[in-house]
């Protein structure tokens, strides 16, 4: 009898010491570096990547994807066109918001609906162009009818995030901010927000999905490249994202820490104003000129060919990248390998500002970020030095992106150069809001604020956007790329590669390749 006691007591003391170490466990913190966060807790307010990564821990899309973009279900557990211009989402059931309330079509629709009265820094309008009105058919069934046939509208809802039709729609930026109306479906609730500092997130035990190892999470704001390391050094952070280049070779040689390296869908492209007047007039021999050099696709072309590539990425990002000649991986839906690659040549672009009557070249103010994606800043510098071996003095200015997003979406700057990802894995998305003419009643052309027009890309897009069977798209969307490369719309230069690095064995880190940092991704280690 003795023994028998004996060894059910061991056994509770087994039981309970397992059950606190699978608390300690469950009530683990993570805290994540990263180099840029939200705009505000509204996910509607921003369409930047920065913004959608943050937001994604609160709130759900309707579809989502794997880390490769794969489309999988999200709130929206299966769709599908049912005639030319409508397309139905079955709404997955039983899922609630953090306040208890069950997520219904209505939240959908207003959700939608809402969108394109959020006047943010970058509209998400891009995500809802193709939308013409929703119909609430049942409790989990919408329809969304678009203005034209759209076979890509699944792709533009992995960011179209949901909220509470109960926050009503006068619901602003303030009530999101202190939390009121941070009402999400996601894995982790609301706690508190810092603009520019932290983001706390508690995990959310009624989430619909798998339940999540972490208790807490901080997401730390550090855009400062070198303090972003050092507090992964010191322990004030388990992860970083967007390691430097420059920081890279010393991570991996230190025992305490690992890295994780993966290609992204993030380019660095040049975007030259091509409207009839500057906002920055250029300069000849210091005075200010009337005409806009830009438009001139000589001097476009000599913008492109005194830009070394394979400098940019052996030397400026130290190898953490690649040459770009689109706008887009090459594998994605509606890249070409018709696009030539990119040539360095500054006689030849000597040559050709000659003959656009620039001999002596011009001078020219240049915008970028310097917080948002690794190695802007120096691109941006480096930009600068061999467009002034063509002889063009280009005044680059690398600046904090709360700062540049604004005034570049007013048409504030001349020439700039800014990242842009093909989060949705096909030209439409891009193409359609870059290069397109800015057209407000179709929201085609929403992130063109160059001015550039061509009636043949906006035909072969709206034909692509607008065409059902695969292959004819994808012809009609390689054939909008090579036209509008060849017009140099943008100059692409590099495509970026992403580095992750935290404590060694702490977390396993799944690489993305939207780049994005998901706490609800990332499992804890063997450590």
């Amino acid at each position: 009898m003795k023994e028998i006691m004996r060894r059910s007591v061991s056994l509770a003391a087994a039981l309970v010491l397992g059950a606190a170490l699978a608390g300690a466990v469950s009530a683990q913190t993570l805290t994540i570096g990263v180099r840029a966060g939200p705009d505000s807790m509204d996910p509607h307010w921003s369409s930047l990547g920065s913004h959608a990564e943050a937001l994604r821990h609160i709130f759900d899309t309707l579809v989502m994807t794997d880390e490769n973009l794969k489309l999988k279900p999200g709130l929206a557990l299966s769709w599908k066109a049912i005639d030319e211009t409508t397309w139905e989402f079955k709404i997955r059931p039983n899922v609630k918001f953090h306040d208890g309330s069950d997520l219904t079509a209505e939240d959908v629709k207003f959700s939608i609906d809402r969108i394109p009265a959020v006047t943010g820094p970058m509209s998400a309008t891009i995500y809802t162009k193709q939308v013409k009105e929703v119909v609430v058919v049942d409790k989990l069934t919408v329809h969304v009818k678009t203005r034209a046939a759209a076979p890509t509208l699944p792709n533009d809802f992995i960011r179209l995030f949901v909220v509470s039709k109960s926050i009503g729609a006068d619901a602003r930026n303030d009530q999101f901010n202190s939390g009121k109306a941070a009402i999400g479906t996601g894995p982790y609730k609301f706690v508190s927000w810092s603009p520019k500092g932290d983001l706390v997130l508690d995990r959310w035990d009624g989430y619909w999905g798998a339940k999540q190892p972490w208790a807490k999470v901080i997401r730390k704001e550090i855009p400062n490249d070198p303090a972003r390391i050092a507090a992964l050094k010191s322990g004030q952070v388990d992860i970083v994202n967007y390691v430097p280049a420059t920081d890279y070779a010393a991570i991996k040689n230190d025992r305490s820490l690992e890295t994780t390296l993966a290609d992204s869908i993030y380019f660095f492209n040049v975007i030259p104003n091509v409207n009839l007047k500057l906002p920055r007039p250029a300069k000849v021999d210091g005075k200010e000129i009337t005409v806009n050099p830009l438009r001139d696709p000589r001097v476009r072309e000599a913008l492109d060919l005194a830009i070394d590539r394979k400098t940019l990425v052996r030397v400026v990002l130290e190898g953490i990248g690649r040459p770009a000649n689109q706008l887009m991986p090459i594998s994605f839906f509606g890249s070409s390998k018709n696009v030539p690659e990119s040539v360095y040549d500054v006689p030849k672009a000597k040559k050709l500002l000659a003959e656009a009557g620039y001999p002596k070249g011009f001078e020219i103010d240049f915008f970028c970020t310097n917080n948002r994606l690794p190695g802007d800043s120096a691109v941006c510098e480096a930009l600068s030095q061999m467009w002034a071996r063509a002889g063009l003095k280009v005044n680059a200015n690398a600046i904090n992106s709360t700062v540049f997003f604004p005034a570049q979406q007013k048409g504030e700057y001349s020439l700039w150069m800014s990242g842009w990802g093909t989060v949705t894995g096909e030209a439409s998305y891009t193409y359609g809001s870059l290069v397109h003419s800015a057209d407000p009643a179709t929201g085609l052309g929403a992130s063109n604020k160059a001015g550039y027009i061509s009636p043949a890309v906006d035909k072969l897009l709206e034909d692509g956007a607008k065409t059902l069977d695969d292959n004819k798209r994808r012809a009609l969307f390689e054939r909008a790329t090579e036209v509008s490369m060849a017009d140099r719309a943008m100059v692409p230069t590099v495509q970026l590669q992403t580095i992750w690095a935290a404590k060694k064995g702490l977390v396993v880190i799944p690489p993305r390749l939207d780049q994005e940092t998901l706490a609800y991704e990332i499992k804890p280690g063997k450590k």
